[in-house]
């Protein structure tokens, strides 16, 4: 039994871009103001341009490896074993944080109507964190009834949440935009370009959603369609953020938010909804509704989009022998990937148990975020590798340039998302392939793995002495050409190291 080729380029394009636009629109942008002020706008920006460039890598691989939880797989074809493990467990964790984070920000949506979901400082009761493991659980069937079901749902839900969500944005912009709060406050960049760029980790959080198009690859019905549905993805989120920023600045009432004027750090401490929280401040009654069905239903469909993914990494890991081989078991009537669905969903469910007490959800956005740049850093140099093996028939143009480049952003933007955000991800990932180690597969090939280990512990040991980092011995800009210059010198070692001709995988 294989997997059903059901997915078509709009259900693509939709699934990828309604599957971002979720807990990061809405979460991000207060986050990223209380690190840069108005420049956020430029923060999504950049994110959008650096996004563009790992994106490019992702359409070149998922056109030619169309495989289900295919970013879990392309560097067992270029670096063997060992590597491949590293990458596909630090995908692992980039997805196991988000189905609970958004399964929390719906429960944050219902505290409207049911304020007993959370405490008085933003966090979730144990009736809450019931709520968040019920939506998670809730999630599944979306998912078990075939990809057929899962593509038709996403496409209606997902075109009525894009409505609501571009209504919500129109409407501030029409009842209570204040082109003031650009400049009034310390500028429109009150804390220069380390505030901007040190916002773009969170930003990436959101950029997230091309990661489901490669997942679902051997799913679609024409998988040359694949590269073009991941640049249409990072172009329809990319506006929508960017929109979305604008909004949110010119959107805040200071007093009514309790917050003093100017005051943009206090912003990230905001106990609930920023968007929620705005509508009520300026009392913008025909604003509320649409809030709360932001609030609600946007991070509603992205979270059971992004358990759809993470099952089919689960499912890509057991093929490649790295977990129990149940996990790579189709349903007999629905062909969907049944036991590494329910795994997923009960994992997701402690972890949205455990996850609820945190003060503010920003700690596992960056958490998830480094894990998932870890992850991605591998796929431009397995590209250029591929290449070099004679196993790609489809080529961006432009590649021996865009890979570097994508590189070299995903390494910055793991260093930007600071300590400890970066040694827990690595942490995480460590103890994930010691455990599996003991029963499966994972350590083979590993004189074509030392580059990435001794990469992910450059930039652990970077985010340690630079700006963002326990010592600060290293100034933000200088730390952050550090990192960009020495990441090539990483890029071309792996390169160096890829799986030569006629070399098997151990």
């Amino acid at each position: 039994m294989s997997l059903k080729k059901e997915l078509t380029l709009f259900q693509l394009v939709i699934i990828g871009i309604v599957g971002a636009v979720g807990t990061g629109v809405l979460f991000s942008s207060a986050g990223m103001a209380s690190l840069a002020g108005p420049a956020l706008v430029l923060s999504w920006t950049l994110g959008a341009i650096f996004y563009t460039f790992i994106g490019l890598t992702y359409a070149e691989l998922s056109v030619n490896f169309p495989e289900a939880g295919g970013p879990a797989r392309y560097s067992l074809y270029s670096h063997g074993r060992l590597a491949n493990a590293m990458s596909a467990f630090a995908n692992l964790v980039w997805y196991l944080f988000i189905p609970p984070i958004e399964a929390l920000a719906v429960v944050e949506g219902l505290s409207f109507f049911f304020p007993q979901l959370l405490t008085p400082i933003g966090t979730p009761t144990l009736l809450g964190a019931a709520v968040g493991v019920l939506l998670l659980l809730i999630f599944v069937p979306f998912n078990y009834y075939g990809v057929k079901f899962f593509g038709n749902t996403t496409t209606g839900l997902g075109i009525v949440k894009l409505i609501i969500y571009l209504a919500l944005a129109f409407g501030t912009l029409a009842v209570v935009f204040k082109p003031l709060n650009f400049s009034a406050y310390g500028g429109f960049a009150p804390f220069g370009l380390a505030g901007m760029f040190s916002a773009i980790p969170i930003a990436m959080f959101a950029f997230g959603g091309i990661r489901v198009i490669p997942d679902y690859a051997e799913e679609t019905k024409n998988y040359s369609i694949l590269g073009k549905a991941v640049m249409l993805t990072v172009l329809g989120q990319s506006l929508i953020y960017v929109l979305f920023a604008v909004v949110f600045v010119g959107a805040l009432d200071w007093r009514g938010l309790g917050i003093a004027p100017g005051n943009w750090t206090a912003i990230s401490s905001l106990p609930g909804n920023p968007f929620v929280d705005i509508a009520k401040a300026e009392g913008a009654s025909a604003l509320i509704p649409l809030a709360l069905l932001v609030a609600i239903l946007g991070p509603f469909v992205t979270g059971y989009i992004y358990l759809g993914g993470g099952t089919r990494v689960l499912l890509a890991m057991g093929r490649s022998s790295m977990i129990s081989d149940k996990m790579k078991q189709l349903h007999e009537v629905y062909a969907v990937p049944y036991w590494a669905l329910i795994v997923f969903a009960i994992v997701g469910a402690i972890v949205t148990f455990l996850a609820a007490p945190v003060p503010t959800i920003y700690g596992d956005i960056t958490d998830s975020v480094v894990a998932g740049y870890i992850a991605f850093s591998i796929n431009p140099v397995s590209m250029m590798v591929l290449r070099r093996l004679g196993k790609v028939n489809y080529r961006i143009p432009g590649g021996p340039v865009i890979a570097p480049l994508a590189f070299m952003f995903s390494s910055m933007i793991a260093f930007w998302s600071g300590w400890p955000s970066v040694p827990y991800a690595v942490l995480l990932l460590l103890i994930a392939l010691i455990v599996f180690s003991f029963k499966y597969k994972i350590i083979g090939n590993v004189k074509n793995a030392i580059w990435y280990i001794v990469y992910i512990a450059f930039i652990t040991l970077m985010t340690y002495i630079g700006s963002d980092g326990a010592l600060t011995i290293i100034p933000f800009i200088p730390a952050s050409i550090i990192v960009a210059v020495v990441s090539l010198a990483f890029y071309f070692w792996g390169l160096y190291s890829g799986l030569k001709e006629g070399e098997k995988i151990e």
